[in-house]
């Protein structure tokens, strides 16, 4: 079992019994978190980082992302710009995903792990798409996560708008899988793409396998008003009483953004325990509207935060919900602390409902993710102003070293488990093949 001890460093615990330790140590035995303290004695056979200068963070958190949209970068569809959200899905995501190959998937996967690693985040929850190659693109994802050396829940995108009930049996192989193995680094939900893409023969599918397995669905709820529109018309009730009524709403569940949901939807989302994620960059690019985040979170819904695949810096996710709503409400008192606790205790709790050991915090027991970012204090870090220095300080600060499951993945800005240039010339390569498939 190896030792790891991070010595002197500015520990941010969020651990409310000792939230910030000013010199402070973190031992790590094995995948866990052993000791959080001052003056930590050194096992023999222990790698000392000297944390001098560093601030030390448990690892961050993603709970809704999609790995796959690496190659959007820089890409532009063909046509006329896309004039609406359903547009932009039309003439750039569903054509950029359909052109995925096996090697596009890993690659483009690889392509937002390096980015993960190098902005400290740990654990991801995706949502995948490759309907060209749906079956076994989930082994594929497993293995980039596991070569990275980080945490992923995962799930294929059902849909059926290429073939009907597209996912449903890569979806069902992949949590059997999970479950068989037992093992925590990497575990799985049912992913569906939204309901508007989705008939009932495909939910009632659906439903019978998340029965059958015990299993949450990772669901896109109304981030347009096109899908609350569709469910409308097609039938005669909103989207989460949909959803309800195919039994997918719950615990287990997550469903992202939420930005067009009425009141009624909210209560039902609070009463049933469903999880919801939001992504604020995301929904201002596509311009699909303001989440309720505010009163989301009033209503008791346990709201995190994702990146949607535009990005893997979350810190960036929580400033911008931050300012989203203080701009959107004209009120500059608004959603600081929320954000906050977003990005830094949901996201914690969502993650701890998806995999069994639990993360989050500095703290013994824990899984032992860290970040550890070079940045000096200019004003006192301690309880009561952490916020402040994570959304206008470590925002901006660079990650010296990721720890991850025990184990550097990165250490003093040198990659360990990925090698960044490969990666980057390889998926060059194939993004101009992946673009050259599309018409």
């Amino acid at each position: 079992m190896s030792t790891i001890l991070i010595r002197n460093a500015n520990v941010i615990t969020l651990d409310p019994a000792q939230p910030v330790i000013m010199g402070g140590d973190v031992l790590i035995e094995g995948e866990k978190i052993a000791q959080v303290g001052k003056g930590i004695a050194v096992p023999e056979g222990t790698d000392v980082l000297d944390a001098s200068g560093l601030v030390a963070t448990p690892g961050l958190i993603n709970t809704h992302h999609h790995l796959y949209s690496s190659f959007a970068r820089g890409f532009a569809a063909p046509g006329e710009p896309a004039r609406d959200f359903v547009e932009i899905l039309q003439k750039l995501w569903w054509k950029l995903d359909l052109a995925l190959d096996e090697e596009g998937v890993r690659y483009s996967a690889l392509v937002a792990l390096v980015e993960a690693i190098k902005t400290g985040c740990t654990t991801l929850i995706d949502h995948h798409a490759s309907p060209s190659c749906t079956d076994g693109s989930l082994d594929i994802m497993e293995e980039t996560i596991r070569q990275a050396g980080l945490s992923g829940c995962l799930c294929y995108e059902t849909s059926d708008r290429n073939v009907v009930g597209d996912g449903v049996a890569e979806n069902t192989r992949f949590l059997k899988k999970c479950q068989a193995s037992g093992d925590d680094q990497v575990t799985a939900l049912f992913g569906l793409h939204a309901q508007m893409t989705l008939g009932d023969e495909t939910m009632a599918a659906v439903a019978a396998a998340c029965r059958e397995l015990g299993a949450g669905v990772h669901v896109h709820v109304a981030e347009g008003t096109a899908d609350e529109e569709d469910c409308l018309q097609k039938y005669g009730m909103r989207i989460v009483q949909r959803l309800h009524k195919y039994g997918l709403t719950g615990k287990k569940s997550i469903f992202v953004h939420g930005i067009h949901i009425d009141e009624s939807e909210m209560d039902l989302i609070a009463a049933t325990g469903t999880m919801m994620v939001h992504n604020p960059e995301s929904n201002m690019n596509n311009a699909v509207g303001v989440q309720k985040m505010l009163q989301l979170l009033g209503k008791g819904i346990l709201l995190g935060l994702g990146t949607d695949g535009m990005t893997s810096q979350m810190i960036s996710a929580a400033r911008a919900a931050h300012l989203l709503q203080r701009c959107h409400h004209g009120d500059p008192r608004l959603a600081f602390v929320e954000a906050c606790q977003m990005l830094l205790e949901n996201n914690a709790t969502i993650a701890n409902r998806c995999f069994k050991t639990p993360r989050g915090q500095l703290k013994t027991g824990q899984l032992a993710d860290v970040a550890l970012f070079r940045y000096a204090p200019t004003t006192p870090l301690e309880d009561g102003r952490v916020y402040g220095h994570y959304l206008y300080g470590l925002n901006y600060a660079p990650v010296h070293s990721t720890i991850a499951r025990g184990r550097f993945l990165m250490r003093n800005y040198q990659l360990l488990t990925l090698d960044e240039d490969a990666i980057a010339a390889r998926a060059n390569e194939l993004a101009r093949e992946t673009w050259g498939r599309i018409q």
